[in-house]
């Protein structure tokens, strides 16, 4: 599909987007970096979604705070932060499952393709367009995102169950940072985080039943203390994700940080770590640069004005003389 803008001579301007995009990638880059520690530490996956809801509390508070304390209760506001919140959520909760019954390296990059489903509604719904370079770095971030997620490692074959999950969590994510633009347009950002927390709290009684208890779990310094800290950088990344959403359009911002985010995570990893990438994941972390560059250099434009339609001449009136009440003046300017 076409996403080339129809109107190349309107002047760029300004585009605060970019920073709390660029700041989620970063604080998305290190979380992904620093998350597997909370496993390798004896600290379950499952827990570790709700410190994770937990650590989304912090925030919340904050920017409550800092608007004073003006949080929406229309039916609207609700209906979109807990939309919003649910669907990332609910897919975290069916993604611990889908990992048990099918391959890291083949559920990674089918939900990595969120954005695909993003993209395709904000095209068709929110009329959102961009220009040649931003298509080609919509186009290449595609191409990248399953690359950077081929993950290689194990899982049970569990027939096309753990394929079906994986498009279920696609689409959810893809569909939540839909509603993320969509809500923004109505919405104040504070509220939808707000709204967003509370659905992620929900689910927490969820993950504790999918917990098993008769494991040992670490409950020292390294364990939930630790998870939360790095937890607290995903929530404060979903944050900023919202303000960009709010700011940028979807097609641009969801390809831009899920593509970035790994970039620094894939960086990190090789300064830190030593873990050199495969020649496939190298190809997509180039593939992912060059994307990242073509989105952030693109202009910002503002959307083409709808033409203006030509005045009509009012029809003469046959059973009245001509006076004062019709002079020749068309309808009234808006």
């Amino acid at each position: 599909m076409s996403i080339a803008a129809t109107s190349t001579g309107a002047a760029p301007r300004r585009r605060p987007w970019l920073a709390f995009a660029i700041t989620t990638v970063a604080l998305w880059g290190v979380w992904g970096a620093l998350s597997p520690l909370s496993s390798a530490h004896g600290f379950p996956e499952t827990l570790v979604y709700g410190v994770w809801a937990l650590t989304m509390i912090p925030p919340a508070l904050f920017i409550l705070w800092r608007g004073g304390w003006a949080l929406e209760h229309s039916p609207r506001a609700v209906a979109y932060g807990m939309t919003i919140g649910l669907l990332g959520a609910g897919g975290q909760m069916l993604l611990f499952h889908t990992l048990t019954i099918g391959p890291a390296y083949f559920v990674f990059p089918i939900i990595s393709l969120s954005p695909v489903v993003t993209i395709a509604l904000s095209y068709l719904f929110l009329r959102e367009r961009t220009g040649r370079m931003g298509t080609l770095g919509i186009v290449l971030a595609l191409l990248a995102l399953p690359m950077l997620d081929l993950s290689f490692g194990r899982g049970a074959s569990g027939g096309l169950g753990w394929f079906l999950q994986s498009l279920l969590i696609m689409l959810a994510w893809g569909v939540q940072a839909y509603f993320m633009r969509l809500a923004n347009h109505t919405v104040r950002a504070e509220s939808i985080f707000f709204y967003m927390t509370v659905g992620a709290l929900l689910l927490v009684p969820v993950a504790l039943a999918m917990t098993d208890w008769t494991q040992p779990v670490n409950t020292g310094l390294d364990g939930p203390w630790m998870t939360a800290a790095i937890q607290l950088l995903n929530a404060v990344g979903a944050l900023t994700l919202v303000y960009a959403f709010r700011h940028g359009k979807a097609i641009i911002v969801a390809p831009l940080t899920n593509a970035g985010a790994p970039l620094v995570t894939a960086a990190l990893s090789l300064i830190f770590a030593s873990v050199v990438p495969g020649p496939l994941k190298m190809v997509g972390l180039v593939m992912a640069l060059v994307a990242s560059l073509l989105l952030v250099l693109e202009p910002e434009r503002d959307p083409p004005s709808p033409s203006p339609s030509p005045e009509r001449t009012p029809l003469p009136c046959m059973s009245c003389s001509t006076s004062s009440h019709d002079t020749g003046k068309g309808t009234p300017a808006a």
